[in-house]
């Protein structure tokens, strides 16, 4: 089979799952707007929440955290505030979102990342965010890509993805991602549905009130014990309204994982393409199950050694760097999971 024979997957899984009794769940989110009616200048609405659900079905929050940051058109942040607000949160102003931003943020608050507050995880997806966000434009207009590269200043299309080639598996030369025709096309996104699961209403944070064009990327993280295993089931999500209802699902990844309990080391990891934008994006699944054996103290470095450029790709890599905090979140687990509300 070759890759033009590949078919895109386009499939949610949403709603989430009910959570078990027992386990320990990390949401957040980040809900983009355009509050000058342009696309100038980005609103960043960020909403973070770790939440055990107790052996007796009972809840307690173990941490929560919030941001709203705005950033121009070429991605540098010009004002941010965040509850809690660490002393170092104004030296992001000035910064640009990208792989940069990540090292700067990581030597700028190793406090927060000591904690495993999942404010820091909303402050690291301004990258990622940044990056994709501007695609909401395609469920509001037939123009946006043309006015995309128009406000880049770029001769061409060509000349507008030169500086996205090889960022990713999925962006590298010859692929359908550097296509026009497909880029414009209607059939890169798919019905996103809704994250929240009306058997389970506190299964996410409450996402800010919206009207119109926005973009939102939505994180999970569930942390239980099972027999003789960790289990660790993750989600990702980008997705925008669409003008005529609906959502519309641009990437979107399951992780499975299974840990050692002894040495918090991967034994298992199965990636699940659930939505991803062009035929050849899964073919980074490979790469990634190449991380068995590694402890989850190092993910972050591990994804960052293994699974750069085009050895992997820029979404399932921030879903693996983001399980980093899975050990405080089974600490916290462990010390509430069967304590009496």
């Amino acid at each position: 089979m070759t890759m033009t024979d590949l078919k895109p997957v386009r499939s949610t899984a949403n709603p989430v799952p009910v959570r078990r009794a027992g386990s320990i769940r990390r949401t957040s989110s980040i809900d983009v707007t355009w509050p000058d009616g342009g696309v100038d200048l980005r609103r960043f609405e960020g909403r973070a929440r770790d939440l055990v659900r107790r052996a007796d079905g009972s809840d307690l929050v173990r941490a929560a955290g919030s941001m709203t940051a705005d950033l121009d058109f070429e991605r540098k942040i010009v004002s941010i505030t965040a509850d809690p607000a660490p002393a170092e949160l104004p030296q992001l102003v000035g910064q640009k979102g990208g792989g940069h931003l990540r090292v700067f943020l990581r030597d700028l608050m190793p406090g927060l990342i000591a904690e495993a507050h999942p404010l820091y995880l909303l402050l690291d997806d301004i990258s990622g965010t940044s990056l994709v966000s501007n695609w909401a434009w395609s469920q509001w207009g037939e123009d946006w890509l043309s006015r995309m590269q128009r406000l880049s200043g770029a001769a061409n299309f060509s000349e507008m993805l030169a500086e996205r080639t090889n960022v990713c598996w999925g962006f590298q030369p010859g692929f359908s991602s550097h296509d026009p025709h497909t880029r414009l096309g209607e059939d890169i996104a798919a019905d996103g549905m809704d994250l929240r699961n009306p058997a389970d209403p506190e299964g996410w944070h409450a996402f800010p009130e919206s009207e119109g064009l926005s973009f939102r990327r939505a994180r999970r993280i569930d942390v239980w014990r099972e027999a003789d295993a960790i289990r660790v089931e993750a989600s990702f999500q980008d997705s925008a309204p669409r003008r005529e209802g609906g959502r519309a699902a641009l990437h979107e990844y399951i992780l499975r994982v299974s840990l050692d309990p002894s040495r918090l080391v991967i034994t298992s990891l199965e990636p699940e393409a659930r939505v991803l934008p062009f035929r050849e994006c899964p073919g980074a699944i490979a790469n990634a199950r190449k991380l068995v054996g590694t402890p989850m103290d190092g993910i972050r470095e591990a994804v960052l050694d293994s699974l750069r450029g085009p050895a992997g790709c820029t979404h399932l890599n921030d879903a693996l760097r983001a399980l980093a905090d899975v050990p405080e979140l089974l600490a916290a687990l462990d010390g509430q999971a069967t304590q009496p509300a």
